[in-house]
């Protein structure tokens, strides 16, 4: 049976084994830089893009004979590995590893990558960025055409202005590797400011390291007094921790948090799911400092704050998978009826409702567009072994739509 010689390349030529390799191989598939490293060899050359194409012109020509594939580093690491396994038996596949684009950065570097957070960005929304790196202390990204370091530097940059974390700005260094093991191999450090004003070639790797950044002591169970937020007006604890119940949020994707007020739910959601990302929806002001004050202590940059009032200020956001309504105003029914069309497959919405006609009206808004709906009432009382009287809190009543 004809086989697959996948080949890791970590340097800018062939050395004699690959060569002896390829020169045994039938055809051999390489990207326009790789193309470059096979003057001398007569086999047919197949373009490793589209990948479509490439798949089916590797297998007409397993008819004939062995197919070299070349690939950057280690295949198996971010690599072309995994769509070849995904179309081609195991037992076809002969691989030969060589230096991954990650342990050449670490080197040049000098740190260890053991300890490393690793992201990939490539096809990620650019969104998603600031959330995925600020929570960790030291990470290593994989790059693409889109998000390049001098993009990365600006999100991160932005966020970090959003809650005026100067300390974080500060304190926050991105190395960027060029061309590793390239005869134009070139290294940079420098701030965010600096990093966002440089253009990179497309072959790099980025390394992020913060010198501080808040210890996360828990993942749920904040109490309202950890919380900034304005005149006691916050979901209670109890009744927060039955809401995300009722969201069974996603570890991936999007949810809304519609009349956010300090943004607790986010708040909660974005910490027990940090590859979620939170869009918080506020009107006022003064709970959108809040909501700012928290996702900098807490370091819950894959929250966004959207200022404005919906269902107007969801128009331009991704579709969410989740959807929380805390505050509605008066624009209850638009706000379903906008919403609602707008679920990813699977989606939930979830409405907390204060007042009764809340209650009585959100399951038939919800009805109306064929979701299935379940309600909840809770009463919360709290007592102190020491006080002699329990507080009362005004039940909730928790209604979820289910698509």
């Amino acid at each position: 049976m004809s086989r697959i010689e996948l080949i890791g390349i970590d340097s800018p030529v062939l050395d004699e084994q690959q060569r002896a390799l390829i020169s045994r191989c039938c055809a051999v598939v390489a990207s326009t830089r790789h193309q470059k490293m096979l003057t001398g060899l007569t086999q047919p050359i197949i373009p490793i893009a589209p990948i479509q194409q490439m798949i089916d012109k590797v297998r007409q020509q397993l008819q004939t004979g062995d197919v070299a594939i070349l690939a950057s580093g280690d295949p198996l690491f971010y690599g072309i590995a995994k769509t070849i396994l995904n179309h081609f038996d195991p037992s076809q596949l002969c691989i030969h590893p060589a230096l991954s684009a990650l342990q050449l950065a670490c080197a040049r570097f000098k740190v260890p990558w053991d300890a490393l957070t690793l992201i990939s960005l490539h096809g990620r929304a650019a969104g998603d960025i600031a959330g995925q790196i600020l929570t960790h202390r030291k990470v290593m990204l994989f790059t693409d055409n889109i998000n390049t370091p001098d993009v990365i530097a600006q999100h991160l940059l932005l966020a970090l202005q959003e809650t005026q974390d100067q300390k974080r700005i500060d304190g926050l260094r991105i190395r960027v590797a060029e061309n590793l093991g390239l005869q134009d191999e070139t290294l940079h450090e420098g701030d965010l400011e600096y990093i966002s004003g440089e253009k990179f070639s497309p072959l790099n790797m980025v390394l992020v390291e913060q010198n501080t950044i808040p210890e996360k002591t828990s993942c749920f169970g904040l109490n309202e007094n950890d919380i900034h937020h304005s005149r006691g007006l916050i979901t209670k604890d109890e009744v927060r921790a039955a809401s995300l119940h009722k969201l069974s949020l996603p570890q991936q994707g999007v949810f809304w948090d519609i009349g956010g007020g300090s943004g607790s739910i986010s708040l909660e959601a974005a910490r027990l799911n940090p590859g979620l990302t939170v869009y918080t929806i506020e009107k006022k002001p003064e709970e959108q400092e809040n909501i700012r004050r928290n996702i900098k202590e807490f370091n819950t940059y894959n929250m966004h704050i959207i200022c404005g009032e919906a269902p107007e200020a969801l128009k331009e956001l991704p579709s969410p998978d989740r959807i929380f309504i805390g505050g509605s105003g008066s624009h209850l029914e638009p706000i379903i009826a906008f919403s609602v069309p707008r679920l990813n497959k699977g989606g939930k919405i979830v409405v907390n409702a204060v007042l009764q006609k809340t209650a009585d009206k959100a399951p038939v808004y919800l009805m109306q567009h064929n979701l299935l709906v379940e309600t909840a009432t809770i009463a919360v009382t709290r007592q102190k072994i020491s006080e002699q009287q329990p507080t009362v809190f005004n039940p909730i009543t928790i209604i979820t739509g289910s698509s």
